[in-house]
């Protein structure tokens, strides 16, 4: 699944094809994805202007003039490709190759700059996990998928306090505690692994255990900088955001730990080994020799 940074990306790179723009038409190929989609989804649509596009989470946000917003999210496989007399772009620096066969276009979104320039905005998703929603205006407090979940891992109000009340008490294991959305929302695996690697603290260890420690504020810090560090990077290749081939030069991420089991440690003065556990059905990447 496309981890925060990647969505953020996304984001960027859709802006100057979208905000500003009127859709002009809607075609929806299918009735849907992970879930269907709402009811009159392309008649709801047809005609607005996008104001703003924003991100909550791992959820792409599409603020339309009449005060609704459309959401997407990304699923395991999706992505979004521009089309316009420039030429192609799949916007997204992605750690895995997203699809680009015809077949998985589900949704196709006409739109029409001020200028009267047109682009073609079309969702791809090969697995169809990613889905689709119409939050109606004041409606995004009590969405589903909205409305539980906590806070962003991309400004100060993460803090080492805010986890320490998050996590007091709680004797679940520290990554797992990371991953629950309705804490911290946005946080995924990749990026987990490598704030806990930064951290130097263990996986396995029980979250309250860092409870009112000073640990506690190097991790958040660890979390807020991993995640500005993989957006500032995956940003730089949206400079070449329209190619000719369709392609973008995926910023290649350069992880710490994850994927690196059987590697050395890059820790200065660390002659450790990474390796892999299980937690949660999910592997964990960690150096059990500086991470405790």
């Amino acid at each position: 699944m496309p981890e925060l940074p990647e969505v953020e990306t996304v984001r960027q790179g859709l802006r100057p094809a979208m905000e500003g723009n009127r859709i002009g038409s809607v075609e929806q190929r299918r009735p849907d994805l992970r879930f269907p989609f709402p009811p009159h989804f392309a008649e709801r649509l047809e005609g607005r202007m996008i104001a703003d596009i924003s991100r909550r989470a791992k959820y792409l946000l599409f603020h339309l003039d009449d005060q609704s917003t459309l959401l997407a999210h990304l699923g395991m496989s999706g992505s979004f490709r521009v089309e316009s007399a420039r030429g192609k772009a799949r916007p997204g620096a992605f750690h895995h190759e997203r699809g680009k066969l015809a077949a998985h276009d589900h949704v196709v979104f006409e739109m029409t700059a001020p200028d009267g320039a047109v682009n073609r905005i079309t969702y791809n998703d090969p697995r169809r996990f990613g889905f689709m929603d119409i939050v109606e205006a004041g409606g995004r407090a009590s969405n589903r998928f909205l409305r539980d979940l906590g806070v962003e891992p991309t400004g100060n109000s993460l803090s080492g306090q805010l986890l320490s009340g998050l996590f007091s008490g709680r004797a679940a294991p520290l990554k797992s505690c990371l991953l629950d959305q309705r804490m911290i929302a946005g946080l995924g695996n990749i990026y987990v692994c490598e704030a806990l690697w930064r951290s130097r603290l263990s996986p396995e260890r029980p979250a309250g255990s860092i409870s009112e420690k000073p640990e506690a504020v190097v991790l958040a810090a660890s979390i807020r900088q991993v995640i500005a560090d993989a957006i500032k990077a995956g940003g730089s290749s949206l400079r070449d955001y329209v190619q000719t081939d369709g392609s973008l030069g995926y910023f290649q991420h350069s992880f710490s730990v994850y994927g690196r089991e059987g590697e050395p440690c890059t820790r200065h003065g660390c002659r450790g080994t990474v390796s892999r556990i299980i937690q949660s059905g999910r592997s964990t990447f960690l150096c059990a020799s500086c991470q405790s």
